[in-house]
């Protein structure tokens, strides 16, 4: 989050408000909201992205994506939040993919090709953090997300944890520098 200009509006969206944004001013952090015990009143995230909306966000953080509201968040990456952020868990990068095309697979009825061109379109950076053996976490691997192009969504590994030595290692070199750069990022 320290890469993220001070001067921008970000809006968190957590089941319970974790994230530390200290240095952001302009936050606006919202949380869900369990049903009543008649049912009623319930908010979830997909609630709260869409919400968010209409807030002028420059920023959404989402804190954790698992079901079918990340059809909600990938839609609000596309529509000019670029910079936006979001967890969820899955045992590689690329697993992740796979994950996010089943949580919006449970809660929209489209092609599998609009919703990997949706994620293609809204991802530019996965990284993937893992636990070793030894218990520390690491950041494991970093991967590029490139176009949808024949059926599959073009990934490029940019850096990986080499587990022998126990050092980040460079393996790729970034191929879209120009929309990470526009949304504040310098890698």
């Amino acid at each position: 989050s320290s890469y993220i200009p001070k001067g921008e509006r970000v809006i968190t969206i957590e089941d319970s408000a974790e994230l530390q944004l200290m240095h952001i001013k302009n936050i606006v952090r919202l949380e869900t909201k369990n049903a009543t015990l008649s049912g009623d009143g319930s908010i979830g995230i997909g609630d709260l992205i869409r919400a968010s909306l209409r807030m002028n966000p420059d920023r959404i953080i989402v804190g954790e994506v698992r079901g079918r509201e990340a059809l909600d968040m990938l839609q609000a990456m596309n529509t000019g939040h670029d910079g936006s952020l979001s967890t969820g868990h899955g045992n590689s990068a690329k697993d992740m993919l796979s994950r996010l095309e089943t949580m919006v697979l449970s809660g929209a009825d489209l092609p599998l090709a609009a919703i990997r061109s949706q994620i293609a379109s809204a991802l530019d950076i996965l990284i993937h953090l893992g636990r070793l053996r030894e218990g520390e976490r690491r950041m494991l691997e970093i991967l590029e997300v490139l176009p949808y192009e024949n059926g599959e969504i073009g990934l490029n590994k940019l850096y990986e944890f080499d587990m022998e030595e126990k050092v980040h290692k460079k393996v790729g070199e970034l191929k879209n520098k120009q929309k990470l750069f526009a949304a504040g990022y310098r890698l």
